[in-house]
């Protein structure tokens, strides 16, 4: 559920309805700003009026990069949508032909979510040495969408992991 305050997108990720014993009963909310990620909590009144906003979630599908930003195809009309970097969440973890999930409010994009993990091979890493652990610490390397993460020593370029968007971190070795 989405709501509008003070000319701000919020969506709502926990309410709590409360009936004390004296006077009204309220609503604790906690939101989410949708474009700053930024979480509010506040008390709502039963008397107060909110403005009940409709956010869509549609699967988009990623296509190219340009100066304007990233240009995602709309998987439900086939819609070609430009969406600048910002309103990306996990945008450099963006792959060719990555199905994302882009949310709507009045016809527009106002932010897209890379899935929580992706399949990325290794394009650039130092070499490991015979003997190395997965407890002995880690190496940086770049994977196939331009992004450094940390890995362990024993992965080398051209091998495929598997990469936590959320957190940008290496999470196990993954089949082709």
């Amino acid at each position: 559920m989405g709501l509008l305050i003070d000319g701000v997108v919020y969506m709502v990720t926990e309410y709590q309805h409360v009936k004390p014993g004296k006077g009204s009963a309220f609503v604790r909310c906690k939101m989410r700003n949708v474009k700053t990620n930024q979480v509010l909590e506040r008390t709502f009144r039963s008397s107060e009026k909110l403005d009940d906003v409709t956010l869509e979630e549609r699967r988009m599908q990623n296509l190219y990069s340009s100066t304007d930003g990233q240009h995602f195809m709309d998987m439900t009309t086939y819609e070609e949508v430009v969406v600048p970097e910002t309103a990306i969440e996990g945008a450099r973890f963006l792959q060719d032909n990555l199905e994302v999930v882009g949310l709507f409010y009045n016809g527009a994009v106002v932010k897209v979510s890379v899935p929580n993990f992706i399949i990325a091979m290794v394009t650039q890493s130092d070499p490991g040495l015979k003997g190395d652990s997965s407890k002995s610490g880690g190496k940086p390397a770049t994977i196939d969408t331009g992004a450094t993460i940390q890995v362990p020593l024993f992965i080398n370029a051209g091998e495929v992991i598997k990469v936590d968007t959320r957190t940008g971190t290496y999470v196990e070795r993954a089949k082709k």
